[in-house]
């Protein structure tokens, strides 16, 4: 359980306070700073898992949270500094939360989680995409003229498709407890 991958991961989530931190301070090329070794992190772990095969189930759970929490503490981060609407907080953390329903519903029927559809995975890259371009026009206002419609598009983007992935999962767990039992 105590693997590299998993010990990269767990630096990953230690490194989501000091994030948080640093952005709510406005102090947005440090806090870029912080989430690039994160995203490195990430990476790496990865990479380290497939290559030596040090898959675990922890790492399966632990990748992900990292990568909600960030997006999180993002949003949170500069909604508080007033760079993002708090209605995209909720849109965002809106469906996280009716995730997690469906994954209580599945839990419920005896199912695991369903596995990461595509169209999930595009959103969440486009919401780590958008939120670091907002991010970078704040830290470097020279940047600023094309970093923040970057930045907007795919964050709008994101928070469309991360909405139409969870209607497919809403879909795939309809369709998973409807199941006949063997």
């Amino acid at each position: 359980m105590l693997t590299v991958p998993n010990v990269l991961s767990f630096l990953r989530l230690a490194l989501v306070p000091v994030f948080l931190t640093l952005l709510v301070r406005g102090e947005d090329a440090w806090a870029l700073l912080v989430l690039a070794v994160a995203s490195l992190t990430d990476y790496l772990d990865g990479v380290i898992a497939r290559r030596f095969n040090q898959i675990t189930r922890l790492g399966q759970l632990l990748d992900p949270a990292a990568d909600r929490l960030y997006i999180f503490a993002a949003l949170v981060g500069l909604a508080f500094r007033d760079l993002v609407p708090w209605w995209i907080v909720a849109v965002v953390v809106g469906r996280d939360v009716f995730l997690l329903g469906l994954g209580v519903v599945l839990a419920n029927h005896g199912f695991g989680p369903l596995p990461v559809h595509q169209l999930g995975k595009v959103a969440t890259f486009c919401l780590f995409y958008a939120l670091p371009m907002i991010m970078l026009g704040q830290a470097f206002p020279e940047l600023s003229w094309w970093s923040q419609p970057v930045g907007w598009a795919f964050g709008l983007w994101g928070a469309y498709l991360y909405w139409w992935a969870g209607a497919i999962y809403a879909i795939e767990t309809v369709r998973v407890i409807r199941l006949p039992r063997a």
